[in-house]
């Protein structure tokens, strides 16, 4: 390697920066790594947020123990935003006003959830979720609380609602779209969803938006009370979790140069098959970065592996390496005592075969002009796993059915 003094910076200590950082060291990188994080908290792992760290069953769930990072020679710079880029002059400055050089510069800043339209910053009992902290605030309010509405049946508001329902509150489920998880999966899989949730519990409440959630004024400032629907209904709750999407943290590149990729193809930072931006030496993945696949078409994917096998990819770009091959995509969710487990790349408008379904546990196949998608599990891992083989090359759906 190069002995640069500004070697690799990397803006996001999440999933994404973490795995990039040691993946580098991996492949024999020796320059220095210096790992940015807004928060506070070393990398951690933020899937378990939104189940086991809600539950009480799990704390932060941390990606690398302490010394690893002394051990590997990262440099941790934490509780600092970045607040713009100079690709000119190579370097980054953070809300400190305090500025870093780097060689090559690798974007991983993630998300940041959607506030409900309308809804003052500060009222008492409204969460959403995203960091450990915003977990641990909805955690230690709900052994005061009995009601609770989550608003968005995406995969995070699911998870919430099967949580909030376990840990003994009385938990409504509010959802625009026909079933909940339409939009990732699809009605009729949503429909199997919508049986899951209703057999444990939960007040589903789909096909109608949310008007407004209700603020009272008390002691301590404003409170929520309620949640009014678009049907006039309104329901009462103590607390209440916004899951209505999110959107990338891109506001620091204004003024750049680095492209961002169009909202109707999912925004994020533009970048070429293999995590290259419009900018020489700076690089994004995970959450916040748009890659195009092998035929061209931009994709934005906000999974947990897909990050980590962007990760490798620009490792071996930076570092060289051994190459990274092909993998099928995978993500799963937790809800209730069901693992929900999907492979492969799954549309909306596909085909869908439910092959095995039990009343509880399921599996479907999907597909789109007679091949194989994806395949999509609750409570079936071995089932779901062994066809990963069948996603990795074109497979006709007729041979499986």
């Amino acid at each position: 390697m190069s002995g640069s003094v500004a070697g690799v910076v990397i803006v996001g200590a999440g999933l994404g920066g973490i795995r990039i950082a040691e993946n580098l060291r991996n492949n024999g990188f020796t320059d220095p790594i210096t790992l940015v994080g807004a928060e506070d908290h070393p990398p951690y792992d933020r899937p378990p947020l939104s189940k086991s760290v809600l539950l009480g069953k799990d704390d932060r769930v941390d990606l690398k123990p302490a010394e690893f990072y002394g051990e590997s020679d990262i440099n941790l710079c934490l509780g600092s935003a970045v607040t713009s880029v100079s690709p000119t002059e190579k370097t980054i400055t953070l809300a400190s006003g305090d500025t870093l050089a780097y060689d090559t510069l690798v974007l991983a800043t993630g998300l940041d959830p959607r506030p409900f339209p309308g809804l003052a910053d500060a009222v008492a009992g409204v969460h959403m979720i995203r960091t450990y902290d915003d977990a641990v605030a909805l955690r230690e309010q709900i052994d005061s609380a009995s009601t609770a509405v989550v608003i968005g049946a995406g995969f995070i508001g699911c998870e919430v609602a099967a949580s909030l329902t376990s840990r003994g509150l009385s938990v409504s489920l509010v959802e625009p779209a026909p079933t909940p998880l339409a939009v990732a999966l699809g009605e009729e899989i949503g429909k199997l969803v919508s049986r899951l949730h209703t057999d444990n519990g939960v007040d589903l409440r789909t096909g109608v938006g949310v008007d407004e959630i209700v603020v009272a004024d008390d002691a301590g400032g404003p409170r929520v009370t309620a949640v009014k629907l678009a049907d006039g209904t309104e329901l009462p709750a103590d607390l209440v979790v916004v899951g209505i999407g999110s959107t990338p943290v891109t506001g620091y590149l204004e003024g750049s140069g680095i492209e961002l990729a169009p909202r109707e193809v999912g925004g994020g930072i533009a970048c070429d098959a293999t995590g290259h931006t419009s900018v020489d030496d700076v690089y994004a993945l995970g959450d916040v970065a748009n890659w195009r696949d092998d035929d061209g078409t931009p994709h934005r994917v906000e999974h947990w592996n897909h990050t980590v096998e962007q990760a490798s990819v620009v490792a071996h770009q930076i570092a060289g390496g051994d190459a990274v091959t092909a993998a099928v995509s995978y993500f799963w969710s937790d809800q209730f005592d069901v693992k929900i487990q999907v492979l492969g790349a799954p549309r909306a408008d596909d085909t869908v075969h439910v092959v095995d379904d039990d009343g509880k546990k399921f599996v479907a196949y999907y597909s789109r002009d007679g091949i194989l998608t994806a395949v999509v599990g609750a409570g079936r891992v071995g089932a779901v796993m062994k066809t990963r083989p069948k996603l990795l090359t074109p497979t006709p759906i007729a041979d499986l059915l």
